[in-house]
């Protein structure tokens, strides 16, 4: 048997991981957002931002690491685990910004799915930007939008988390799935 798998979705700084950290923190088993050490690899490489410079190699190591998770995820023995972003936010991503990639990517997002999508909207009070995430708000929207639609593309029924305090996210997150 599998575990349920939980994907918690969501433009940059809409609070994903302080979510996933305080449902970590409630004993559940997470996993973790893996694009920040894939563009730290990139810098150490002589990338300053390898998702501007080269998109699709950016997307390929993300889409990689995704599946691997997935993998990893399938095989606990905890019913539920929560991922922080899913395979298809990779598409969601490249569509977002127009960037064209190979079938492979729609096929790869067919055969690994989950069991609920939670999206955090857009948040403009708690939106920050940093090396990393070079996002502005009006961009953390349209992201947002193309994670909606793309999620919805794939069969998804998107359940919106409400903009409350992490503990209530939390508190939403889980009632959800009881």
């Amino acid at each position: 048997m599998s575990s349920e798998k939980i994907v918690i979705a969501g433009g940059p700084s809409t609070g994903k991981t302080s979510v996933i950290k305080a449902i970590e923190k409630k004993g559940f088993t997470c996993f973790h957002e893996i694009s920040r050490e894939i563009t730290l690899q990139a810098r150490k490489e002589g990338v300053e931002q390898l998702f501007l410079t080269d998109p699709l190699l950016f997307s390929r190591r993300i889409l990689k690491g995704r599946v691997t998770q997935f993998k990893e995820a399938n095989a606990h023995l905890d019913p539920i685990v929560f991922l922080d972003r899913g395979i298809h936010d990779v598409i969601a991503y490249l569509d977002c910004f127009s960037t064209k990639y190979p079938e492979e990517f729609a096929k790869v997002c067919r055969e690994y799915t989950y069991d609920k999508i939670f999206l955090l909207p857009p948040w403009k009070e708690i939106h920050t930007s940093d090396n990393e995430r070079y996002e502005n708000f009006e961009e953390a929207i349209k992201i947002h939008d193309c994670l909606q639609k793309t999620y919805s593309n794939f069969g998804y029924d998107v359940i919106e988390v409400p903009k409350l305090p992490i503990a209530k996210r939390v508190d939403f997150i889980l009632n959800s799935l009881m």
